[in-house]
């Protein structure tokens, strides 16, 4: 069915044959007002509006469709299928030639002239003929709805970990204390029988004489059972670090600001992390800015950011390299950054590093970045992260410089 034309243009078209100059200038600029209006209309809305006619040129596009993907007011001839090469044009030209107008929905990212997710409805124009009259074009920009809805998300996975470590966290940490101690017991049964095969005193008594061989058999499986045991050991040690991480990861505690000097905090820091870092051969520099302005800080949890980042730049570089800490603030800001000069981290992996449990590491328990993000949105600040393969990365850390308190509406009365 076709859709009703306007009022006006019915009454105008019924006699445009009888009217006079005079009624003829009347109606032009009327009609002229009401293309004024709507391109004035068109020009205001934030989403890009395209016609585009049934040989797939453009053949009108407001003031959005150029902050959107860039299209000029000067171009001319423009076929719809150079500029979203994105969107099948075919499907989207076939769609009214059943008859039947309706409308279609695309999603597509675009990346000039800024990187942006969008969204597309395309709906048949209304003409004398089916499927000669065109399409209308509506580009609606979804990119912040999109990160709201991966936010989200985020959020839902948080508060299912969370729900998940109430009871994990202490199914698995009875257990591994339990081991952790009979491990202990072990280790001591095994030096006793190390030192009776030797001939040691035991309970004031020299003990009896066995032969070398024996004494040589004995002692070498208690080499072998210590070794195992400390295997062992380190294991269970490694799966405590990794519950701890977890449960710090989604049983935050509140954050305590003080007015703090970050430089006191990246000092403390390289002081509790300098013997591990040397032992890698690794070489420290620090650029600390002289007196960089006190602000209000969690300085034991801001300590915990930093050994995150110290301890992932580390171990980032395998043979030595260069370790640097630096300091700096703007007008509103103080920032901290960690920088290696490791081999990088690959682009596909750049958006996936602050999920839970993803490591590139083979011993990681993938819940380091997610503290350290963690803390960082606690103290209102954002972490940057840039890494080029083969040559390093760099995350740094931005802090308020005040904290920001809530805005009350004045009171009146």
């Amino acid at each position: 069915m076709a859709t009703a034309k306007s009022s006006f243009l019915d009454k105008v078209l019924g006699r445009i044959g009888r009217l006079d100059t005079e009624g003829l200038q009347t109606v032009v600029q009327r009609l002229a007002r009401e293309r004024s209006f709507l391109e004035t209309l068109f020009n205001t809305i934030e989403d890009g509006v395209l016609v585009v006619d049934e040989n797939g040129r453009v053949i009108y596009f407001n003031q959005a469709v150029t902050q959107l993907i860039g299209l000029q007011a000067d171009e001319e001839d423009l076929q719809i299928a150079k500029i979203l090469p994105e969107v099948d044009w075919e499907k989207i030209s076939r769609m009214d030639r059943t008859g039947g107008a309706h409308v279609t929905r695309h999603e597509f990212e675009v990346f000039y002239p800024r990187e942006r997710f969008l969204r597309l409805y395309a709906a048949p124009l209304d003409g004398e003929a089916k499927g000669s009259s065109g399409v209308a074009l509506i580009l609606h920009d979804a990119t912040e709805a999109r990160q709201k809805t991966f936010e989200a998300i985020e959020s839902e996975r948080v508060q299912a970990l969370t729900l998940l470590a109430a009871s994990v966290a202490h199914e698995i940490g009875n257990p591994l204390n339990a081991l952790h101690i009979h491990l202990q017991l072990m280790e001591r049964e095994v030096k006793k029988l190390r030192r009776d095969a030797c001939g040691v005193m035991r309970d004031g008594k020299k003990s009896s004489r066995i032969t070398d061989h024996e004494s040589a058999d004995t002692d070498e499986v208690g080499k072998k059972l210590e070794t195992y045991l400390d295997v062992a050991k380190g294991e269970i040690n490694r799966l405590d670090y990794i519950v701890t991480q977890f449960l710090g990861a989604i049983r935050p505690a509140p954050v305590q600001l003080k007015i703090s000097s970050l430089n006191d905090v990246v000092e403390k820091t390289l002081e509790l992390l300098r013997p591990e870092i040397v032992n890698r051969g690794i070489k420290i520099q620090t650029k600390l800015v002289r007196s960089l302005t006190a602000t209000p800080i969690d300085a034991t949890q801001l300590q915990q950011v930093l050994v995150n980042l110290v301890k992932n730049a580390a171990q980032a570089m395998t043979t030595g390299g260069t370790l640097t800490l630096q300091t700096g603030e703007n007008s509103d800001n103080v920032w901290v950054s960690v920088a290696d000069t490791g081999g990088g981290i690959p682009q596909e992996q750049i958006n996936r590093i602050f999920e839970p449990f993803y490591t590139t590491k083979k011993k990681g328990s993938g819940l380091g970045l997610m503290i350290v993000q963690r803390i960082v949105r606690a103290h209102n600040g954002r972490i940057e992260l840039e890494s080029n393969v083969g040559k390093g990365t760099t995350f740094r850390v931005w802090l308020p410089l005040h904290e920001r308190k809530p805005r009350l509406l004045e009171n009146k009365i």
